[in-house]
């Protein structure tokens, strides 16, 4: 089985010399927004889930509309819409004849909201392969307000579908309930019967869903109120998180990062969408600034090794930042936790509004769903820094340096793949033993170096091949000539 590693970070790195890390941005799609606010129902377009079945090709996604006072029903204030695409870019939005808005008949409405108290919010869509009922395959979380008994609660909210256009709602509500309230409030006593809408170190009301093949559960990730310095409720958000084995029966949320000292004072994060791809999870983090047209929103990439622990790396640059004034992205971006991998690039569905995140009843405002595409495995690469000259060098060193891996089996590799741009210079690759020694035949001298842009360069040597080794661990060392490298892929045999 192949193995990549991506040096999004240096968890499989031994130690490297002279090289920095670069945050790589993906592009957006030339005609974006590919779908378009055009409908009565869709004054403000925010959250998506995208999904592409592997064997038709066909693209589904869903997507949140706001209509606010547009809207004759407060069910249908907030609503899920669904488009289709052959392509990922060309999407339709079919007459589905499921839910009226208004005295329109035919809409693309798939889900519309209890009507309690406030609106029906957000929808994390994910598929599940492994699930035994067919009619639970599609599974949406949002959160709603909803009757618990005599009283209603917001909360979280899900529900199910056999062809991610035909939903159920799952008939207990709310499976957790949240905190829904005014900033300065204090936190209530241990009883809570008199605010019941207080509830401290919950989930709020946007989560984004995954399955965590790791620990073989349902997560949520999401935005958790934390306190201010004043000890009042409903400051600023952190990334919150909570596991089911059912979709149904969820855990108590546990708050896992929020914004510290080294952040400028304004930020707090939105909601925080988790994705796990080739051994690492990844936050689209939506990185929210309320001192600014009502809060904008851009995009930071965080990382972890086990959902748990996070790390924020790239806080000086952002992943995806908004785009310029007056456009569908240029004031709030909305990121979700289903990318769209392809063999040779990652594309991002995301929602906007020309508008902070809390201009959605602004009706004069731009909205729509885009797309931003990064080649494959290039979220962030080490290069040489531009000068090393350090007195322990014999003489400076210009855009050079080196990366030494942990040790790794080879002896079931057929090939070494290594995702790297050396447009305008080279990487060579050697074999160190476990003592650091150079072996004989696959050193920096021996190799075939490497140039060009290419996902997929084979590492090769002039006189030996892998098949040569034996079977101990070895360490691989890359060396950088003006050169990037963003990951490197351990084929194995056939």
């Amino acid at each position: 089985m192949s193995s990549t590693i991506l040096f999004i970070d240096d968890h499989d790195i031994l130690y490297r010399s002279g090289t920095q890390r670069v945050l790589n941005s993906p592009v957006r799609h030339h005609t974006n927004p590919l779908i378009k606010s055009d409908r009565p129902w869709e004054t403000a377009i925010a959250w998506t889930s995208a999904y592409r079945d592997q064997h038709t090709g066909k693209y589904q996604l869903w997507y949140q509309a706001f209509a606010g006072d547009r809207a004759i029903y407060s069910t249908h204030r907030c609503v899920v819409c669904y488009a289709e695409s052959d392509d990922g870019i060309r999407f339709t939005k079919p007459d589905l004849n499921l839910f009226n808005f208004n005295k329109i008949k035919n809409t693309n409405i798939v889900l519309i909201g209890n009507g309690g108290h406030s609106l029906r919010y957000a929808n994390s869509v994910i598929i599940d392969p492994r699930e035994k009922d067919p009619d639970r395959r599609y599974k949406m979380a949002y959160f709603d307000f909803a009757q618990d008994g005599k009283n209603e609660h917001p909360g979280l909210c899900v529900a199910f579908s056999p062809d991610g256009i035909h939903w159920t709602k799952h008939p207990r509500a709310p499976l957790l309930k949240s905190s829904y309230g005014n900033y300065g409030e204090t936190v209530p006593f241990d009883s809570g019967l008199d605010r019941p809408w207080d509830v401290p170190l919950s989930m709020s009301d946007a989560v984004d869903a995954l399955y965590d093949p790791r620990r073989k559960v349902f997560a949520l990730y999401g935005k958790m109120w934390i306190d201010g310095p004043d000890g009042g409720m409903y400051w600023k958000h952190g990334m919150g998180r909570t596991e089911s084995k059912n979709f149904v029966d969820w855990t108590a949320p546990q708050l896992l990062c929020v914004p510290d000292e080294l952040d400028p004072s304004h930020v707090e994060f939105h909601t925080s969408p988790v994705f796990f791809y080739q051994d690492v999870y990844f936050c689209l983090n939506q990185i929210l600034n309320r001192s600014v047209r009502g809060g904008v929103i851009d995009i930071e990439l965080g990382i972890s090794r086990d959902g748990i622990n996070w790390h924020r790396p790239f806080k000086s640059s952002f992943f995806l930042s908004r785009s310029d004034h007056n456009q569908f992205d240029s004031g709030s971006i909305f990121t979700n936790s289903t990318p769209i991998i392809l063999n040779k690039e990652i594309r991002f569905y995301y929602g906007g509004y020309s508008q902070g995140a809390t201009g959605a009843d602004d009706y004069n405002h731009v909205s729509g769903v885009g797309l931003a595409i990064l080649q494959r495995d290039r979220f962030a690469g080490l290069t040489p820094v531009s000068l090393s000259d350090q007195s322990t060098l014999k003489k400076p060193l210009q855009n050079t340096g080196q990366i030494t891996l942990k040790p790794i089996m080879l002896a079931n590799c057929d090939q070494i793949s290594l995702n790297a741009d050396a447009s305008h210079g080279t990487v060579r690759a050697e074999l160190l033993d476990q003592r650091g020694k150079r072996v004989k035949g696959f050193s920096k001298d021996e190799t075939i170096p490497i140039r060009g842009d290419s996902l997929n360069h084979n590492i090769k040597w002039r006189d030996c091949k892998l098949t040569d080794l034996d079977r101990r661990p070895y360490l691989l060392r890359l060396h950088l000539d003006d050169a990037t490298v963003y990951a490197l892929t351990l084929v194995a045999k056939p």
